[in-house]
């Protein structure tokens, strides 16, 4: 055959359900010059179980008229190749993302932040999360007043041989590091409601989308957690003092075990609970990091369950919260800003715990997070509102600086 049949395709996005809607009509042309990124393939109409395999789905989409992408390129039939019923586009990655992914990677939903009630099927998980987020708002108002004892400290240094400026600095520093534990004790309380979360979210039969869908109250709970997590963090950075008070506490504990005394502070905060608050705290996001540490615990714990059912969750997450931000009819239906800001600091935790979870992060081209949707999102909104938080993508992330991130991504960012 001398002449390749060329599909041109004119694709516009429609949510109906999750079908997805294109025009397409054939013309004869000429063979191009190079024919190199097609092949052919055959496949049946019935929709394949797996989305591994991008020629069945292309057959299958295009019998259905559920094909959508705007392609960059022609598809052709070669001389050299035989002429099929469709074809698979293996030079340009934006099809082969359609085909390749499921179409739920795509959640069009309103997640309704403001409103959102357990069912009788949520209510024993919701009330178990509840009972643990009650407490955030205090953690975080008690952390946002922490002063530290840095003045104490001070004089006790320079005065080494006063024994009065050491019991001065001794104790301004011990009630800190009572509330320090609190911190990091309810750092342990949020790290097993996350899991149990994980649980209810991922778990079969039903999808990330259609959890999130149904479950809209765990889902809530799930964003209060990354919200509190984000700004429990931002607290905490900004406030040095917390390291020095409690590297201040070891020190002066250490140096009494030598001289065998033991104080009493010891009974609350003992040699293991120090070391644990020790790591803790020596993150510069500890909370993240117990997230993470959460998420993949889960991961591992589950091994019937696919990651990708964890992931998936977080990348849905991402692009709802994606979604109601540039949707007028979405963005319309909150209350306040308040709720507006809320949804973008979900939508930037989420973005960071995807990629310290996954293998390969949020910014890989691969990723199912759209990085630079995202990251326009925020940079429509006003600057002195989201500067945090595009400083949480740049410093806080695992992946931003590997060289799989493109280099558009990484100019949005500087």
């Amino acid at each position: 055959m001398h002449q390749a049949s060329v599909r041109t395709c004119v694709a516009r996005r429609s949510v109906l359900g999750h079908q997805l809607v294109s025009y397409c009509y054939c013309q004869p042309s000429p063979r191009p010059q190079s024919s190199a990124p097609f092949q052919t393939c055959s496949a049946p109409a019935e929709r394949p179980q797996e989305a591994q395999d991008p020629q069945q789905l292309c057959h299958y989409l295009e019998q259905n008229q559920a094909f959508l992408w705007e392609a960059r390129g022609d598809f052709v039939s070669t001389a050299d190749q035989p002429v099929p019923s469709c074809r698979r586009f293996a030079g340009m990655g934006n099809l082969l993302k359609v085909l390749t992914r499921e179409i739920e990677n795509y959640p069009h939903f309103f997640l309704d932040f403001e409103n959102a009630q357990p069912t009788e099927g949520e209510r024993e998980i919701w009330n178990q999360i509840s009972a643990v987020l009650q407490d955030s708002e205090s953690i975080l108002a008690d952390l946002q007043a922490y002063k530290g004892a840095g003045p104490e400290i001070r004089d006790a240094i320079q005065n080494p041989n006063d024994i009065q400026l050491q019991e001065k600095a001794w104790n301004a520093v011990c009630p800190l590091v009572v509330r320090l534990k609190r911190f990091y004790e309810f750092s342990i309380r949020l790290e097993k409601a996350l899991q149990s979360l994980l649980e209810s979210l991922t778990c079969p039969p039903y999808t990330p989308t259609q959890h999130l869908e149904r479950e809209q109250a765990l889902a809530k709970e799930f964003a209060e957690i990354l919200h509190f997590t984000l700004r429990f963090d931002e607290l905490k950075m900004r406030n040095p003092a917390i390291q020095n008070d409690f590297s201040y506490y070891r020190r002066t504990i250490s140096r009494n075990r030598i001289n065998n005394m033991h104080l009493d502070i010891e009974n609350e905060v003992n040699n293991e609970m120090a070391n644990r608050m020790s790591l803790f705290y020596a993150e510069a996001t500890p909370m993240l990091k117990t997230l993470s540490n959460a998420t993949m615990h889960f991961v591992s714990e589950n091994k019937t369950l696919p990651i990708e059912n964890t992931t998936d969750c977080l990348s849905t997450m991402t692009s709802v919260c994606k979604v109601m931000l540039e949707t007028p009819e979405y963005r319309s239906r909150f209350t306040s800003e308040e709720t507006l800001m809320f949804c973008m600091r979900v939508m930037v935790g989420v973005i960071i715990l995807y990629d310290h979870v996954h293998p390969v992060g949020a910014f890989c081209k691969t990723s199912k997070i759209d990085m630079k949707g995202c990251i326009k999102v925020l940079k429509e909104q006003a600057p002195d509102s989201v500067e945090g938080l595009l400083n949480a993508l740049r410093f806080t992330t695992k992946h931003l600086n590997d060289e799989s991130t493109s280099k558009q991504i990484r100019a949005m960012l500087q």
